[in-house]
């Protein structure tokens, strides 16, 4: 087989289980995170971990911005969190996507990144971003594929002027739809509560492991009950009720 039909191959596959990839950084990520503080090798030694840790949330945020910023201003049936099968009703070529081709896996680089950075680990954080590059190309690679075959000549313009994972905003088009409030409330509700959940989970860890204790009492831990609040009503509602529905978005 040659390469660029393993490469699409190796990409459909992997973007089918690409949600595996955060349960294994995670996983992972806790084991270095508990060798670390139990041997002191953290970074608390270079900048206090509360403002360490801050950075690091806001790091994570960035990249659900990005999510938030692309998933807003698009149709139905794009910039989704679908797994099975590549989908795309019309090539998004506005707003974000006039900046990059693939802004949504931008997003969760960041949103990852924090975590990998919360870890204090300077060869777990090179190694996540050398894996998260490795596994994300074969998947670009298949997606562009797929997009090239649908949209033809008006892909390969947009993409000759668009590059694929650093953004560049010479070229940058206004969005030609709307921002969607009730779209981002339905597709972006499982970041948004992740993030808090992870790091209150590397908080109770990291607290047990250097004191013996959890601390419950804190911002983070009402900011994470908050989020599990917040998923649940928006789940309740995209569900049972038609509040969050709009038409084609």
């Amino acid at each position: 087989m040659a390469l660029q039909e393993e490469f699409e191959s190796q990409g459909s596959k992997l973007f089918k289980y690409r949600g595996s990839i955060p349960i294994f950084l995670l996983a992972t990520g806790i084991v270095v995170f508990v060798l670390a503080k139990m041997n002191t090798e953290g970074f608390e030694k270079y900048i206090p971990f509360e403002i360490y840790e801050i950075a690091c949330i806001s790091i994570s945020f960035i990249g659900l911005i990005i999510r938030i910023l692309t998933v807003g201003f698009t149709p139905s049936n794009t910039s989704g969190r679908n797994t099975g099968t590549q989908m795309a009703d019309v090539l998004n070529t506005t707003g974000i996507y006039s900046t990059v081709r693939h802004p949504l896996y931008v997003g969760n680089f960041f949103m990852w990144l924090g975590i990998a950075l919360l870890v204090q680990n300077f060869w777990y954080i090179i190694s996540f971003v050398l894996l998260y590059w490795v596994y994300y190309e074969r998947i670009m690679f298949a997606e562009e594929q797929f997009l090239r075959r649908k949209f033809g000549e008006i892909y390969l313009e947009w993409a000759k002027k668009t590059p694929a994972f650093i953004p560049s905003f010479k070229n940058f088009v206004s969005p030609n739809l709307s921002f969607s409030w009730k779209k981002i409330l339905k597709k972006e509700k499982n970041g948004f509560s992740a993030i808090f959940v992870v790091f209150f989970i590397f908080r109770l860890i990291g607290d047990y492991v250097s004191t013996s204790a959890v601390e419950l009492n804190s911002l983070l831990a009402y900011l994470t009950a908050f989020a599990f609040v917040f998923y649940f009503v928006l789940k309740y509602l995209k569900k049972y009720t038609s509040v969050l529905d709009e038409s084609d978005r």
